[in-house]
């Protein structure tokens, strides 16, 4: 099984688009806004001597950082394009960066056998994945932890479709980064509030803590304050 071509193509066609300009991905906000305050609530869960993977890596900005937390630090991205975006973005070489549909079972197996119990690290992607796809993402969170992995994970919820909407709404319409988004068939908080932890929950996982929060964006909304958009966070284990 693997994703439809028409959402193959579109996040292609979104990253060839885009540039290595850092902030330029409306998601691509520093560290600190993202991957920080995130490492701090999957430590304490989490053996950092294990590997961990971001999964949708994008151009790897997190990943990056996850690297100098965790022994080992691999991302994945269904786009070769958000791959070629990471590598280069990593002068340092500290991340291996591979190209993967979370879909494919086999090819999430064959990783799983590759680097072994590994952590995970995913940020929004279950919310804006084909419905039909959400079941096999998250079972690929639990392929990848095996029995010893940590997962964080972190999920717009349908809230963000009132701040989305509040963005676009300003004279010139939507933001260029939103628009950029939509201009290429992108969904952004696409699933429902139970949606999320059901799906985990059927994928064999245990949450072992949760909270509400709201991931940041590089776009500004039209009063010109940072758009942030509110999500559910997960650390998880397999059963």
């Amino acid at each position: 099984m693997d994703v439809s071509e028409r959402y193959r193509q579109a996040w292609e066609g979104y990253w060839r688009a885009a540039s290595d300009a850092p902030g330029e991905v409306i998601w691509d906000v520093d560290p600190s806004l993202s991957a920080v305050p995130h490492s701090e609530l999957l430590l304490p869960y989490a053996d950092a001597s294990l590997p961990v993977v971001d999964l949708g890596c994008g151009n790897g900005t997190q990943t990056r950082y996850l690297a100098t937390r965790f022994a080992r630090a691999v991302g994945v991205d269904l786009s070769h394009a958000a791959i070629e975006h990471a590598r280069r973005a990593d002068t340092g070489k500290t991340v291996e960066f591979e190209q993967l549909d979370l879909v494919d079972g086999d090819a999430v197996r064959a990783l799983r056998d590759r680097i072994g119990d590994t952590n995970v690290y995913m940020r929004a992607v279950i919310h804006q994945s084909e419905p039909q796809d959400r079941p096999a993402v998250a079972r690929a969170v639990a392929e990848l932890l095996g029995e010893r992995g940590r997962a964080f994970v972190a999920e717009l919820t349908p809230a963000s479709k009132t701040v989305l909407q509040q963005a676009a709404s300003g004279p010139d319409g939507p933001p260029p980064k939103l628009r950029r988004v939509f201009d290429h068939g992108l969904k952004p908080a696409g699933a429902t509030d139970e949606e999320v932890p059901s799906l985990l929950r059927a994928a064999g996982l245990t949450i072992l803590a949760t909270g509400d929060t709201a991931l940041p964006q590089t776009e500004t909304m039209p009063d010109g304050t940072r758009m942030d958009l509110p999500a559910r966070w997960f650390v998880l284990a397999r059963m």
